[in-house]
């Protein structure tokens, strides 16, 4: 096998992110600190790396836990470099939740499954849409291939917001997009897109 000066740079890439997922996220209250599943963490990164051709921002990625249920804080903005860590909570889709338990059941690309879909997305263009204004998603994966033309999109819901899982022990549901509470959708927006990595899946 011939190893080329290119298959060395993507390697020490690779490995570079790799050394990430093991660093402690640093904020003022080191202790309290989200923490991002291990092993959900070292996939979002090899993500990175692998689709980096289509990701034009790779200084902050979100990451989605789906094996936390909806009550949970369990999007993660990550700051690639310093490893720094904002929690918030999310939404799934009614279609991998139909007896609205509060927990993600299955994930599904088909079209109107109105479900979530696992995989690597890419954050496109900022949009006004039924939900104010929003960020259209390209899916990056078999499993996620549809997310654009489902309209699979981040956005703010009253549904998401955090005083909805401290009444009711869960989140309402989306019909498939990442919908956010309003102080969490703005940083979303203000940090994630466009052009940044969007990662969900379950461990």
């Amino acid at each position: 096998m011939n190893l080329t000066r290119r298959h060395f740079l993507h390697a020490g890439a690779a490995a570079g992110l790799l050394s990430i997922a093991g660093r402690p996220s640093v904020t003022a209250a080191a202790s309290f600190a989200p923490q991002i599943d291990s092993r959900l963490k070292a996939r979002a990164l090899l993500a990175l790396a692998a689709k980096r051709s289509s990701i034009r921002n790779a200084d902050v990625i979100g990451i989605a836990d789906f094996s936390r249920p909806s009550a949970d804080p369990r999007f993660y903005l990550l700051d690639v470099m310093s490893g720094r860590v904002s929690a918030h909570h999310v939404s799934h889709g009614r279609g991998s939740d139909p007896d609205h338990c509060g927990w993600l059941e299955a994930f599904s690309n088909e079209y109107n499954s109105l479900a979530t879909s696992r995989g690597s997305y890419v954050t496109g263009d900022f949009y006004t849409g039924k939900y104010g204004y929003s960020l259209r998603l390209s899916g990056l994966d078999p499993t996620n291939s549809n997310a654009e033309g489902r309209a699979i999109v981040v956005h703010s819901a009253w549904y998401a917001e955090p005083e909805i899982a401290r009444q009711q022990g869960k989140l309402g549901r989306s019909e498939g997009c990442f919908a956010f509470g309003a102080a969490s959708h703005r940083e979303m927006l203000a940090r994630l897109g466009p052009g940044r990595l969007l990662y969900a899946d379950k461990v």
